[in-house]
């Protein structure tokens, strides 16, 4: 009976669509009804900033929002945006300069909100500049990068050749623990690669392209607040002639997009990798 029952599972699939297993098509996000899961809210809640012609100011919103989707349509059929993914810090966005300063250089920017989940703690206390009180928050940011894409690849307007990805402090771990061969060059904002082993580390591919900035004096990684958080990503560099370290003077600051010539450094390793 067992016997009957395996050839008749086996005679079943031989009659199906062996495209369909293939293809994986349960997998491709438009055949998923996700119902407002909190994976999905965190990309249907992404920042949106795009490069706009004739010097206007880049356009900000949701990809639902009616400006960004009636731009998006008056794009050439063969239009493809070169495009970063930008995860932001501990507490969200804070200011939207940097990502209006990339869409002035001609990268369209996806960020991913990752408070739009209805579970979503700090990992972070600000107040004290200390970090790591919910570790499984790292888990939550890797795992909203590999979504992002995911949804990216249905959309047409992406150049999926020149594809960035930048992170800004816990996003910045996230950027340096991703371990995803998709993007051309990462950036890796206000972190170190330093520290205890579920943050420690690169796991960006040999071949790929990394830049790492930091303040010399970043108070979240002095040794009163932090164990071994001090240094920079350089250490951890598997392509370094194709990479660049940048620990810049620091004061009492973290952020490192203020800094004068910091993002001017950044565009230029986006341009040239």
């Amino acid at each position: 009976m067992l016997r009957f029952i395996l050839l008749a599972v086996v005679m079943l699939a031989a009659a199906c669509d062996q495209a369909v297993f293939n293809r994986s098509e349960l997998l491709n996000p438009s055949l998923l009804t996700e119902g407002g899961s909190d994976i999905a809210r965190t990309f249907d809640r992404a920042m949106v900033v795009l490069p706009r012609r004739r010097g206007l100011e880049p356009l900000v919103g949701k990809l639902s929002d009616r400006a960004i989707r009636d731009h998006l349509a008056a794009l050439p059929d063969n239009w493809r945006y070169p495009v970063i993914v930008y995860m932001h810090g501990c507490t969200g966005y804070g200011s939207l300069a940097p990502l209006r300063a990339f869409a002035k250089a001609g990268f369209a920017v996806i960020a991913p909100d990752s408070f739009a989940r209805r579970f979503r703690p700090l990992q972070c206390r600000p107040s004290e500049k200390t970090g790591g009180e919910n570790i499984f928050v790292y888990d939550f940011r890797l795992v909203e990068i590999s979504y992002a894409l995911q949804r990216m690849a249905l959309l047409t307007w992406i150049n999926n050749d020149r594809l960035y990805l930048i992170g800004t402090s816990e996003g910045g771990v996230a950027a340096a623990l991703y371990r995803g061969e998709e993007f051309r060059a990462r950036v890796i904002a206000q972190w170190t690669c330093h520290g205890l082993p579920f943050v420690r580390g690169l796991a960006a591919p040999a071949g790929e392209a990394v830049m790492a900035i930091v303040r010399s004096d970043d108070p979240w990684y002095q040794p009163d607040r932090t164990t071994g958080q001090l240094g920079h990503c350089g250490a951890f560099f598997k392509t370094p002639k194709r990479s660049r370290s940048l620990v810049i003077d620091g004061g009492d600051a973290h952020d490192i997009w203020g800094h004068k010539g910091a993002m001017a450094a950044v565009l230029e390793f986006l341009r040239d990798s």
